[in-house]
């Protein structure tokens, strides 16, 4: 992993040569829109706009899912009956104290290192527009928003791409100094790479604000490298969503965890009552310990379905599957000759799958799969085998 700079300014600047299959990493230069990025989100030739649902929308209905990274068969019903029950509220203005309160308690956090957000879409969208930012950085490959919202707000972004040959693994020195916001996930979506938490507190700096996208943490036993909860990492800000365990995408609730005056700056950014009654009664809920103890419950369920359907694509090494390895997320990535192709085939045998070549350091031979029940992943295996014979034919 590095990276290079390329100083071609102004609205025709581009990226390095090296984003794409490669995964060398490219520094780029140019604000809102440069790179080939406008309204439609993309940059360099990667919709930065384009999420797993587009591939359940309309004629996708009807597939089994595996382009979506939110657990199956959610949100569950005590937690359907929580969210049902705030519905007699609604006549009054959202009060956020409460679930606000809980969230700070979960974490062992003051409530003043806590904002409640529409989603961590929300949050990514805050943090470029309340933040005095200079030379922002993401890491790629990974969740495409925080980019996305830092080019729409105006700022020049620069990329650190991670390499398949190294595993998607970080090396802190590829981050350069100058960076004063630092984009990374973990575990990163879609590599499904954990990396350790104090390799990721390494890039803290005085006067650099490092954002943690945490959103799929609860998915991990033990929630283990973690950061949330700690302040003693100099500008440390981390994310989290409710979305993906507790299927609430539709509801939109996630959380920021800083510092004071960090949560002061994003608060002033953010419009009056942003987060519903609704989604706050279902955040006070999911911090209770019989929500907590489901939680970790679901992600050691995960751990073994993913063991599962991991060792079921290792069948297919003589195809040409790849599996990026180890995975800890919810999702794993896989990379193969002709991804375009066999995801189409899979449709067709109706199965939905994530592109990856949306993805900064990434292209199109690569695929990324939602674990599903044993089940589902073994139908998932056995149309796999059709779509690559027929792509053999």
């Amino acid at each position: 992993m590095h990276t290079e700079r390329d100083d071609r300014d102004g609205p025709g600047g581009r990226y390095g040569p090296g984003d794409g299959a490669q995964g060398v990493g490219a520094r780029a230069t140019g604000g809102q829109g440069s790179g080939g990025q406008g309204s439609s989100g993309h940059a360099d030739g990667h919709d930065l706009r384009h999420h797993g649902d587009a591939e359940v929308r309309d004629d996708g209905s009807a597939l089994v899912d595996l382009a979506v990274n939110v657990r199956a068969d959610t949100p569950p019903a005590w937690l359907r009956e929580r969210i049902a029950g705030s519905l007699t509220g609604l006549a009054a203005y959202p009060d956020g104290r409460a679930a606000r309160a809980a969230v700070a308690a979960r974490h062992g956090l003051p409530v003043e290192r806590v904002l409640l957000t529409a989603g961590a879409a929300e949050a990514f969208v805050l943090l470029a527009r309340a933040l005095k930012v200079r030379q922002p950085v993401v890491v790629h490959p990974q969740f495409t928003e925080p980019e996305a919202a830092l080019r729409d707000a105006g700022h020049t972004v620069d990329r650190v791409l991670l390499r398949a040959e190294d595993g998607f693994r970080l090396d802190p020195s590829a981050v350069p100094e100058d960076a004063d916001l630092v984009v990374i996930g973990n575990p990163t979506n879609p590599t499904s790479v954990l990396h350790p938490a104090a390799l990721i507190a390494e890039l803290a700096r005085p006067g650099r604000t490092l954002v943690v996208d945490e959103a799929f943490m609860d998915a991990v036993p033990d929630e283990r490298e973690t950061l949330a909860g700690r302040t003693d990492v100099s500008g440390l800000v981390v994310l989290r969503s409710l979305t993906k365990t507790w299927g609430l995408a539709g509801l939109r609730i996630g959380y920021v965890l800083a510092s004071p005056e960090t949560i002061t700056e994003l608060e002033r950014a953010q419009p009056l009552w942003p987060v519903s009654t609704p989604a706050l009664a279902a955040a006070e809920a999911c911090m209770t310990p019989r929500a907590l103890a489901e939680q970790e419950h679901a992600a050691r369920r995960v751990a073994i379905d993913r063991a599962h359907l991991v060792a079921g694509l290792r069948e297919f090494a003589s195809d040409g599957v790849r599996v990026a390895e180890p995975a800890e997320g919810p999702f794993v990535l896989i990379g193969l000759p002709g991804a375009a192709a066999v995801r189409a085939r899979l449709r067709r045998l109706g199965f939905a799958v994530r592109r990856g070549d949306t993805f900064p350091g990434l292209d199109d031979t690569w695929l990324r799969l939602a674990v599903r029940d044993r089940s589902t992943v073994n139908r998932f295996l056995q149309a796999l085998d059709q779509a690559l014979s027929l792509r053999d034919r």
